[in-house]
């Protein structure tokens, strides 16, 4: 691990809606950076809290792995309080604009997108499925990936939704995912952390369960 930048890790609680249905939700909110800077990657539900955890450190972006409501609807709140942009995958839009219609993002996430923060380098990997536009961010020097809710601990994320699709969510995972160090700490956008090499066999059984 590169000196000084370090992984911490806030849960903040909520609800996520869509479709019509509303259910309450525990979100992971993963802070990257050190004693000086540090990235927020999804700003779920608490402007206050996340805010606080950031501290006096400068925050140089708000990160969205994805735009459901539970994963971005602080997200506004803590840029107007920290001054710090809001960054989305340009296809995850129509879903932004479901909650925040009169606030786009500040910039665009793109596939292979270099940012950089205390020195270690977080590669965008543009991971589509539970949502047109979700991304994650692989930290090779942190030995970590921060996956949304593309991949959990025990499979892949959720697709029986709107703007979601089953058969693109299994294909993100296992091109671009899979192939990353078995090593790599995956930590998710709910529930506990797990390792690429752990998903590996789960992922083969939700394709012979037809999921």
């Amino acid at each position: 691990m590169t000196a000084g930048a370090r992984i911490e890790h806030l849960v903040t609680s909520g609800t996520f809606s869509l479709d019509g249905g509303t259910w309450d939700v525990d979100n992971n909110v993963w802070i990257v950076g050190d004693d000086h800077e540090v990235i927020v990657i999804d700003a779920a539900h608490d402007a206050d809290a996340i805010a606080a955890a950031v501290g006096d450190r400068a925050l140089l972006a708000i990160v969205c792995t994805h735009a459901h409501n539970d994963h971005i609807d602080a997200a506004p709140e803590l840029a107007a309080r920290t001054g710090a942009p809001v960054l989305l995958h340009p296809d995850d839009l129509p879903l932004w604009k479901q909650t925040h219609p009169d606030r786009a993002p500040d910039a665009e996430l793109t596939d292979g997108q270099l940012l950089t923060v205390a020195g270690v380098d977080l590669t965008v990997l543009h991971t589509p499925g539970h949502a047109p536009g979700a991304v994650c961010l692989h930290a090779p020097r942190l030995g970590a990936l921060f996956s949304g809710d593309t991949l959990f601990s025990g499979g892949p994320g959720a697709t029986g939704r709107s703007y979601s699709h089953f058969p693109t969510i299994v294909e993100s995972i296992r091109d671009r995912l899979l192939t990353l160090p078995g090593e790599t700490v995956v930590h998710t956008g709910h529930g506990g952390t797990t390792t690429v090499a752990a998903e590996a066999p789960h992922l083969q059984e939700w394709i012979d369960r037809g999921f």
